[in-house]
């Protein structure tokens, strides 16, 4: 059995993230309340895996994320991708037309912007979890309420859904790095092939610095997916440099981080691992 850490309450995304990436094996959920508790969850249970949001294509990427893989140093075993379709649920036997409040996350609430504004009469609600918006419409009984969340979530705590699909844009995905201690991760990556990597890399202050950096890899035939910079705390206007690789050489892609390092000041890989696939429509 995998025991998976997750932010946000039973019928989470993240949680179906989970299910699926592990849809081989039983799952346990441990709910925790904020990304880092996912971290010290890990701490209390070495055998523990961690799944987190990374980005969303719609809403961007969750930088104080970055930071706590770099922080905790726990090894990226995996990805997954995960395309985000929510709905709208109540109490059995309430309609729409009965609903005078919808609570939900702020981002799923922003992603389903449209559908909010067919209901002008509708009180609008943040709440800090789309599943567990949920549980509370279902734990209060609270009648002219409703939630956007999954479908999971309201499954799980038997609410019915009101209106389905209901995302603005429905090529709406989330990435999900999967994380653990080194001999879970082993055990994760056992016969997968390695084609993808997550770095963190900081470069001294001069002109130039980046490109210089950027044209090794293109030497490499190392294919950049996403860079993203953060400032370094108490550095001002210096910045640290998260990047995605591709590659489908796994030696030429260790030779390129040799390449580098006399052109940067400091260099973490945060994990090497297998390219989650984006799911079909």
């Amino acid at each position: 059995m995998k025991r998976v850490a997750i932010q946000g309450g039973l019928g989470a995304y993240h949680g179906i993230a989970a299910e699926q990436f592990f849809r081989d094996e039983e799952v346990e959920i441990i709910p925790c309340v904020t990304f880092r508790d996912i971290f010290k969850c890990i701490e209390k249970d070495p055998n523990v895996v961690g799944i987190m949001a990374i980005e969303n294509t719609i809403a961007g990427s969750l930088l104080p994320n970055y930071e706590l893989l770099k922080e905790y140093k726990l090894p990226i075993a995996g990805e997954y991708k995960l395309r985000i379709s929510h709905c709208l649920a109540a109490l059995p036997g309430q309609t729409i037309h009965d609903i005078k409040e919808i609570q939900s996350h702020p981002i799923a609430l922003m992603q389903c912007g449209d559908f909010l504004d067919t209901l002008p009469y509708v009180k609008v609600v943040e709440h800090e979890d789309t599943a567990l918006a949920a549980r509370d419409i279902q734990t209060n009984l609270w009648k002219n309420n409703a939630a956007i969340c999954s479908s999971r979530a309201a499954e799980i705590y038997g609410l019915n859904v009101l209106a389905q699909g209901i995302e603005t844009n429905k090529r709406n995905f989330t990435r999900f790095l999967i994380f653990g201690n080194e001999w879970v991760v082993n055990e994760i990556q056992a016969n997968e092939v390695i084609n993808k990597a997550s770095v963190v890399f900081t470069l001294p202050h001069a002109e130039g610095s980046l490109s210089k950096v950027l044209s090794v890899f293109s030497f490499y035939d190392i294919n950049l997916t996403k860079i993203q910079s953060l400032p370094i705390i108490g550095r001002e206007w210096e910045y640290q440099f998260y990047v995605d690789f591709k590659f489908s050489d796994l030696n030429r892609y260790k030779q390129s981080l040799v390449a580098i390092k006399p052109l940067i000041n400091e260099l973490r890989t945060l994990g090497e691992y297998p390219e989650g696939l984006t799911p079909a429509e």
